[in-house]
């Protein structure tokens, strides 16, 4: 089949007057968690395929690849998503007119969402049960870096969906090609909307190329800024968390931002990070305090392109800064407006602060690291939004919803 028939089939799909009810929906949900673990072989025997393919020094590398422990927790996620409230069809608010009828806006699926994503395979199933639990029909375009994974995880959801008699359409795996991607931007009229996952060239290349809606998930350049009122003991395990729970997701700490007046402090604050073999590329005065009591084979002059960079590895820039003032600019500057962080005791730095930084996630003595829809409360996510239109932060199932006005009457007509 080819792509435009394939598209074809995801319209109607959504277009179909026969669709789930709720309850029939989280079934299929937990079921397909259920179903996901018990192909565990199937799925880590595919996905070992295409590691085979790509550099284990690749920063791709991690994200593709898939174990038993994550795909335990791709289900766990699963089944939080299945136990939440559809958006769908919730009245947001309604009104009566003087004239008598009633006015009333309601939330309503997209219809077909197009998602564009590189080596991550986890994206399948979020993606998945997010439309489906919000009805909307989801297009997945993986990368050819994960193909064979992609195609192993959508064998399980279509298993699962023939079960229920519901239409595979409603979840459509296109091709792993350039020109399926080519295609999809290009579906006006069938696609309502596109989310690209991925590096910031991904994102970069959808948004100058789609001819339909794009909601950016942009890429994370994270920032911990350590004031001179911080907690060092705080700070040390925050910077520790958010820099090496997992180097390659979009929440990973890129660079820590420390006051000159806690710049003795700075060894102890980065101490662990030696464990991790952490690369940290200091600028002079951060240097001057980590040498002799920071790996030598690990520390490294900063340059310009250490800051601003998302290294997706064990890798981080510190740069000292005299001021708040001066952190604040710093990441004004090199921000990708994703999650950002403060560590301080002052109550009043912290609302200066929350006020100041342009994030969709802002954080006060928190690691970045909980930038993540299950973190949240909202089951999973389909992206992490930076843009302001719409959506912004964790998209879950309410952002999957746009709505519609309701105007019901009796015969009114207007003069």
């Amino acid at each position: 089949m080819n792509v435009h028939d394939m598209l074809s089939k995801a319209l109607a799909a959504s277009r179909s007057p026969v669709r789930p009810d709720s309850e029939t929906v989280g079934r299929i949900l937990l079921d397909t968690a259920d179903a996901l673990l018990k192909s565990q072989a199937d799925v880590l025997s595919a996905n070992a395929s295409d590691l085979s393919r790509m550099n284990p020094d690749n920063p791709r590398y991690d994200r593709l690849k898939l174990t038993g422990e994550r795909l335990a927790d791709i289900a766990a996620d699963m089944r939080n998503v299945a136990r939440l409230t559809s958006p769908a069809g919730k009245i947001l608010s309604a009104t009566v007119r003087p004239n008598g009828m009633t006015v009333s806006k309601v939330s309503v699926p997209f219809g077909v969402v197009g998602i564009i994503y590189e080596a991550r395979p986890n994206v399948t199933f979020d993606v998945f049960s997010l439309c489906l639990k919000s009805g909307n029909v989801c297009v997945l375009k993986g990368g050819s870096d994960a193909e064979l994974s992609n195609a192993a995880l959508v064998a399980v959801i279509h298993d699962v969906l023939k079960k229920y008699q519901v239409d595979t359409a409603a979840c459509t795996l296109l091709p792993a090609s350039r020109e399926s991607t080519r295609i999809l931007l290009n579906a006006v009229g069938i696609v309502d909307l596109i989310i690209p996952r991925g590096s910031s060239s991904l994102i970069d290349f959808v948004r100058n190329s789609s001819r339909i809606p794009v909601i950016e998930t942009g890429a994370g350049i994270c920032h911990t800024y350590f004031d001179r009122d911080g907690d060092r003991d705080k700070g040390c395990e925050i910077v520790y968390n958010a820099k090496t729970r997992r180097v390659s997701v979009c929440n990973a700490l890129d660079c820590l931002i420390i006051h000159e007046d806690r710049l003795d402090d700075l060894p102890y604050i980065c101490r662990k990070l030696k464990d991790r073999q952490v690369i940290v590329y200091a600028d002079s005065r951060a240097y001057n305090s980590l040498s002799g009591q920071y790996p030598d084979t690990l520390l490294m002059p900063a340059a310009e392109d250490s800051y601003g960079t998302e290294f997706l590895d064990y890798k981080m820039s510190v740069r000292t800064v005299s001021s708040f003032d001066e952190a604040i600019e710093h990441i004004a500057r090199y921000s990708s407006r994703h999650s950002e962080c403060i560590v301080s005791e002052s109550s009043e730095t912290v609302r200066t602060f929350i006020q100041l930084v342009d994030a969709a996630c802002v954080y006060a003595n928190v690691s970045t690291a909980f930038t993540d829809g299950a973190q949240f409360g909202m089951g999973a996510e389909i992206g992490i939004s930076t843009q302001k239109l719409h959506a912004r932060g964790p998209m879950a199932l309410n952002e999957l919803t746009t709505y519609k006005y309701i105007i019901e009457g009796n015969g009114q007509v207007r003069i």
